[in-house]
C-alpha cells in the first residue's frame, strides 16, 4: 500500500512540474510492463496522439532481446517515426517511473536520435 501511495505521489508531482514546462511542445508519455514498453507523442492542445511506438510490433516481437535493447528500439523507431512528422522538441512525460533503468536508456536514445527535450 506505502509503494503505491508513493508511485502515485511521484506521478502527480512529475506533471505537475511538466505543466510549467509545457510551452508549445508535445509530451513523450511512457508506460510499460513487466515485459513490454509502450511509448507516445501527444499533442496536449489536440488531445491527439501523433506517433507512438511499443515493443508488441511485429517487427520488436520477433526479435528475441533484452528488456533494455527492447526499449533502446523502441527509442529509435519512435525518433524516427517523430521526424518523419516534423516533430523535435517534446518534454518527457516518465509518469510513476524512476529515472532510471529502461527508462533511462529510452530517453538517452531518443536525445541520441535528434529529439530535444
Amino acid at each position: 500500500m506505502k509503494k503505491i501511495r508513493g508511485k502515485i505521489k511521484r506521478k502527480l508531482r512529475n506533471r505537475k512540474k511538466l505543466r510549467e514546462v509545457n510551452n508549445n511542445r508535445y509530451r513523450i508519455s511512457v508506460s510499460k510492463s513487466l515485459n513490454n514498453l509502450f511509448a507516445q507523442i501527444i499533442d496536449d492542445k489536440n488531445r491527439k496522439t501523433l506517433v507512438s511506438a511499443s515493443s508488441i510490433e511485429k517487427e520488436i516481437k520477433k526479435n528475441k532481446v533484452k528488456k533494455i535493447e527492447k526499449s533502446n528500439l523502441i527509442g529509435e523507431i519512435l525518433a524516427k517515426r517523430a521526424k518523419e512528422k516534423n516533430i523535435s522538441n517534446v518534454y518527457l512525460d516518465r509518469g510513476e517511473y524512476k529515472y532510471h533503468g529502461r527508462i533511462k536508456a529510452f530517453a538517452e536514445i531518443l536525445r541520441k536520435n535528434g529529439l530535444k527535450f
